[in-house]
This record gives C-alpha cells, sequence and structure tokens, in this order.
C-alpha cells in the first residue's frame, strides 16, 4: 500500500506569501474566450530590449488569453518611430504618444475600423473620448494594464495611453494622471499637456543648456545636433510623425540576412568516411617507412 506524501500542509500556507493586490487584480483583465474577436482587451507599457543602453518604449494588446499564454494581435515599438522621423529622443513622453498611437491606427487598420474611428487627428491635449458610431461596428475597448508601473502623474505610460486614445482606441480614462493637472485645484490644463506631446519640455531644456553650459548641451545633444535638430524643430518633427503614422501605420518586415555560422570543432563523420581516414593513414605510414628503409 503507497502512501501519499501532502504538499501542501498547514506549513507550507504559514509560508506562503500572496502577490501585491494590484498584481493580483491585473490579471482580471484577460478572460479566455470562445471566439477570436476583439473585445474587452488589454494594453501594456513595456520597457524592454535589455542589450540597449536605452530601454526602449513599446505598447502591444493581447486579444485573448490561452493555456499557452497570452495572444498578442497588435503590437507597436518606440524603436519604429525612426522610420516616421522621430530618430532622436526615443524614450521620453512625446515618443511614448508617437508608440501608442501607432499602435491604434495598427490596430484599427488590422480589423478594417481605421475609416469608422479616426480618433483625435489634432493633438492638442484636450480631454477626448471614443464614442460608438451609429449603425456601424462598436469601438474597439481596451484596458489599460500598468502592471508594474509607477502611477505618478505625467508618467509616460500616459503619454502611450494619450497617444492610442487620439488613435481611436476606447479607452477609459480621467485626465488626473496627464501632464497639467493640478490635484491642489482639480484643474486640467490641455495646453500643458499639448506641450508634452510635441517634446516642448525638451526643447526648453535644450535652450536652457545653450545658454548656460555649451559644452554640455553638444554633450547631450549630440545625436540631435548632428541630425540638424534644434529647439525651434522638436515640435515639428513630432507633428510631422504624427501625420506619417496616420498614412501608413502597417508594420515592416525586415528582410532577412544570410548569416554564415562559423563551426570551431570537427564535422561528425560517418563510419564509412572514418574508416577511410583510418586506411589513408596506414598507408602513409606504411609509404613513410618504406622510404626510410631505402634511405
Amino acid at each position: 500500500m503507497g502512501f501519499v506524501k501532502v504538499v501542501k500542509n498547514k506549513a507550507y500556507f504559514k509560508r506562503f506569501q500572496v502577490k501585491f493586490r494590484r498584481r493580483r487584480g491585473s490579471h482580471r483583465l484577460l478572460r479566455p474566450k470562445a471566439l477570436d474577436l476583439p473585445g474587452q482587451e488589454q494594453v501594456q507599457h513595456t520597457q524592454v530590449q535589455a542589450h540597449c543602453p536605452l530601454h526602449e518604449q513599446g505598447c502591444h494588446l493581447p486579444a485573448y488569453a490561452r493555456i499557452v499564454g497570452d495572444v498578442v494581435v497588435c503590437a507597436a515599438y518606440s524603436h519604429e518611430l525612426p522610420r516616421y522621423g522621430v530618430k532622436v529622443g526615443l524614450t521620453n513622453y512625446a515618443a511614448a504618444y508617437c508608440t501608442g498611437l501607432l499602435l491604434a491606427r495598427r490596430l484599427l487598420k488590422k480589423f478594417k475600423l481605421d475609416g469608422i474611428y479616426k480618433g483625435k487627428e489634432e493633438a492638442d491635449g484636450e480631454e477626448y473620448y471614443v464614442e460608438d458610431e451609429e449603425g456601424k461596428p462598436g469601438a474597439f475597448r481596451c484596458y489599460l494594464d500598468i502592471g508594474l508601473y509607477r502611477t505618478t502623474t505625467g508618467a509616460r505610460i500616459f503619454g502611450a495611453m494619450k497617444g492610442a486614445v487620439d488613435g481611436g482606441l476606447d479607452i477609459p480614462h480621467s485626465t488626473k494622471r496627464f501632464p497639467g493637472y493640478d490635484g491642489e485645484s482639480n484643474k486640467y490644463s490641455a495646453e500643458v499637456h499639448r506641450n508634452y506631446i510635441y517634446g516642448k519640455h525638451v526643447s526648453d531644456y535644450m535652450e536652457h543648456l545653450q545658454g548656460e553650459d555649451e559644452a554640455l548641451y553638444q554633450k547631450q545633444f549630440s545625436r540631435f545636433i548632428k541630425l540638424g535638430i534644434n529647439p525651434a524643430s522638436v515640435g515639428g518633427m513630432y507633428k510631422k510623425a504624427h501625420a506619417a503614422i496616420r498614412a501608413d501605420p502597417e508594420a515592416k518586415t525586415k528582410p532577412e540576412k544570410t548569416v554564415q555560422k562559423k563551426r570551431w570543432n570537427l564535422r561528425k563523420l560517418s563510419k564509412a568516411q572514418r574508416e577511410a581516414r583510418v586506411k589513408q593513414r596506414k598507408m602513409a605510414f606504411i609509404k613513410k617507412l618504406d622510404e626510410e628503409e631505402d634511405a
């Protein structure tokens, strides 16, 4: 007669450490579905690419949960922004907005909803919500999942969310975490938020360094200077990027590289090859002995 070992006993549960409430609650956003249709989805803001000195920003939409894992139907990353004219500053608030806008337009185009829900074509920082069009498919509803990201006012994750909302996605939110919101007066300034969307905080800092420390300006904004970007042209760069994203949001596949792998060990020989190699060595050895005897 065998015995069954009890693993989860009283001692186990005494030592059991539950995860944080926010971490536990975020999993409710994903529910298994019978049909692979857009519905209650999840937007996540990630910082990945550990091999890069500056972590990139990215957004993705897991459409539905499966046993093997979440199935991602659409993704957008800040390293794609150089294709739209933003070649520097890929980790700031303005780049996060562009990444969210790119995700929204790419997703809506995939489901052929980009012509119905165009979002807010001119980014002005004003409060905006996507509403369903009568007699047409409903707006694509998403919920923001920040994961372990800090919910501080003016955080870049809310810039990505604002870009996705202006791009045409229906994401329930308020203005309390956007730049320009004053908690004491409970008022929201759309003008301040607009300045962040167009990178005015970057251009202001560039002007500040130019007047205070020219050497530090040359060092910190060396890539901007190399590309001919000055404080006056930062806002125009992001404005052109918004238009370019709306014109062509589809992802581009990179051509496959032909890499020739190096081999540091000998190839495995077959039995016939090994026998031939041994025979060749024997013949060479015998030939060498005959030459020594003749000498």
